[in-house]
């Protein structure tokens, strides 16, 4: 069986409709049992040797005139994911629903584009491409490294939690370079909520002061919990800009954000993140795991796959989920703008 371009799809006469698509799942129906197949699919027919040609090419001769269009990553996509039994559709204007931002829609093994269901929302690129956040949400990012192997990531909307009710009480605290430290801290403002880190003597004890991050003290500022020793609390933000620039205001957001849901965000630096976050904290004397990571990213970021894929291994590795907190107004005044939350895993179809 042969097949012709015509408009940007490869036309297959005779009995392809029942052939390829009413047994197989391949194609769009056209009148009179023909059918319409996207490059990738003729790609992959071409391939098992299930069409001889497309207009006098075969396989080879067909990937190599579509050299630059991205076919060759799209097709190992493709064709893995038909190895592993899915049946799935290019994701194509009049094809399937809402084909924007994905190069494939993926139904559930044992059904196909007439069924309605779908499993996955596939976006195909090699390890050297670019990745926009905006549209990731609600998709399986499918990544081709340079030895053609894959790995899949599943992307999905957000929305932090946690159970802490915990209110502190007011405390007077001195800027000591970039942190704030509390001499005098309330009992409960380390133990049951979380914030800063006793100082201790040389044996274990405790000296009584706390050392507060300026994301820990900033916060507290703000919740008009925390004053300073001989100046005006807006001077924790002013330092945290300037040791951190435009990055302070956005970890602050997020910081915020977690806190006044009632989770426990302390610092991520061993863990390459910006945050590990506890999503509960009854005390630190019986403290357990971080549920998960955070990044903080700015607006407007595009991840590179090498990056990407770093990060949740990691967190894959020390049993966290990695989580992105991605700023969707790029800001300096403290406090405004808006975080988009995206979880991202590593998945296997």
């Amino acid at each position: 069986m042969n097949g012709t371009v015509r408009d940007g799809e490869v036309v297959v006469g005779d009995d392809a409709r029942q052939r390829f698509y009413d047994s197989r799942g391949y194609g769009r129906p056209l009148e009179a049992d023909r059918l319409a197949l996207a490059p990738v699919e003729a790609a992959h027919l071409l391939f098992r040797g299930d069409l001889d040609a497309v207009d006098g090419q075969a396989f080879e001769a067909f990937l190599s005139a579509h050299a630059g269009s991205g076919l060759g990553v799209r097709f190992l996509v493709y064709k893995d994911l038909r190895d592993r039994g899915f049946y799935l559709s290019p994701a194509r204007e009049g094809w399937v629903e809402d084909p924007n931002d994905v190069d494939f829609v993926v139904y559930p093994r044992g059904k196909g584009p007439e069924d309605g269901d779908v499993a996955h929302r596939v976006r195909a690129i090699g390890e050297r491409a670019s990745v926009d956040t905006d549209g990731l949400a609600g998709t399986v990012l499918a990544v081709v490294d340079e030895e053609s192997d894959l790995s899949y990531f599943e992307a999905e909307t957000f929305e932090p939690t946690g159970g802490s009710d915990y209110e502190p009480e007011p405390a007077t605290g001195e800027l000591l370079d970039d942190r704030v430290v509390v001499s005098d801290p309330p009992p409960d403002l380390h133990e049951r909520g979380f914030y800063g880190r006793p100082l201790a003597t040389r044996d274990g004890d405790r000296a009584g002061a706390l050392h507060l991050s300026l994301l820990e003290a900033g916060y507290l500022a703000a919740e008009g919990a925390l004053g300073l020793v001989g100046g005006s609390v807006e001077r924790i933000v002013a330092r945290g800009r300037e040791v951190e620039g435009e990055r302070f205001d956005r970890r602050l957001r997020a910081y915020r954000t977690l806190r006044d849901r009632g989770a426990a965000p302390k610092t991520g630096f061993k863990f390459g993140a910006d945050f590990r976050v506890y999503e509960s904290v009854e005390s630190v004397s019986e403290l357990g795991h971080a549920e998960y990571l955070v990044r903080v990213l700015p607006a407007g970021h595009t991840f590179s796959p090498r990056d990407l894929a770093l990060d949740v291994r990691l967190a894959h590795g020390v049993r966290k989920r990695m989580v992105f907190a991605r700023d969707t107004e790029s800001t300096t005044n403290e406090g405004a703008g808006g975080l988009d939350w995206l979880a991202v895993s590593r998945l296997t179809p």
